[in-house]
């Protein structure tokens, strides 16, 4: 599991400025059930596998696997796995990309293909691979997870997901609305910002 202490600096440094007061108390309320799932596994000592699921799996629920990933860093909290899917096939959209980088993580492509394979590099020796799968693909776990449905479309077109013990509706708007204008880039920035925003709020409960 990756410490806090291996992280890149610059990463820590905005994770730091992160203001968690921001948050509105509706979108509290509606973080703490997943706070409180984290808290009570971590305090029986149990492995923690967290499934972030959106319909392309391009845009939304790699920021949130990614976030959630360094916030169990950031946080020291051991033995926690971060995953996504998605109810259809896609790629990871470009800007994802882009904007992480803009965050100070490092992000390198493994696989150029229709459906690239990115790495992504929370510290030198820690990644994570991004690409676009359904739920269900073989990388991810089979059972004792946490579904998060970051999308309204997905949530309502999957009431259920095979292996999930705990499912969690929060979702968030989708930046692809600025997609070819020249808010694209502010518009991504301003996802990723509240889902990490939320994702430190949601780890900062659990010890």
């Amino acid at each position: 599991m990756l410490l806090i202490n291996n992280m890149y600096k610059s990463i820590q440094q905005y994770i730091r400025q992160l203001d968690t007061d921001s948050i509105e108390a509706s979108r509290k309320q509606l973080l703490e059930p997943l706070a409180d799932y984290l808290k009570g596994k971590y305090q029986q000592n149990e492995s923690i596998a967290l499934q972030f699921i959106c319909t392309h799996n391009s845009r939304r629920s790699h920021l949130g696997q990614v976030w959630a990933l360094a916030m169990a860093s950031f946080y020291q909290i051991d033995d926690i796995l971060s995953f996504s899917g998605g109810t259809q096939v896609t790629a990871v959209y470009p800007q994802i990309l882009k904007t992480l980088q803009e965050q100070y993580f490092k992000v390198q492509i493994v696989d150029n293909s229709k459906n690239p394979l990115y790495a992504v590099l929370i510290d030198e020796n820690n990644e994570l691979y991004l690409f676009s799968k359904k739920y269900d693909h073989s990388s991810n776990p089979e059972e004792s997870f946490a579904a998060i449905m970051t999308c309204s479309q997905a949530d309502g077109d999957c009431p259920f997901i095979p292996g999930a013990e705990r499912r969690f509706a929060i979702t968030y708007e989708d930046p692809k609305i600025a997609d070819g204008t020249d808010q694209e880039s502010s518009q991504y920035l301003i996802r990723s910002i509240q889902i990490a925003t939320e994702m430190k709020y949601v780890f900062s409960k659990i010890k």
